[in-house]
């Protein structure tokens, strides 16, 4: 079982990956930074519980930034990985 890290510094080296589900309500079980696959919008609940909207995301970026959600109804970005 993946252990929750709310930290500043997310580990250099995350232990596991998945394909991200996007939703409305529905929260990662852990932080996760997210891969890119196909460029687009990603809307994002932050660990901190910011909700930001990343515009121009390129394919192949990993966003900056410890993500609990992926919104479905405001990204367009495909092909989406989370790192925890």
């Amino acid at each position: 079982m993946a252990k929750t890290n709310y930290s500043p510094t997310f580990p250099m080296y995350p232990g596991d990956a998945a394909a991200v589900t996007t939703s409305d309500t529905v929260n990662f079980v852990t932080p996760a930074i997210v891969f890119v696959g196909g460029g687009g919008v990603v809307r994002v609940l932050t660990a901190q519980g910011s909700d930001v909207t990343f515009t121009g995301v390129l394919s192949g970026t990993i966003l900056p930034v410890q993500v609990l959600r992926v919104f479905a109804s405001t990204t367009s970005a495909t092909n989406m990985v989370r790192i925890f």
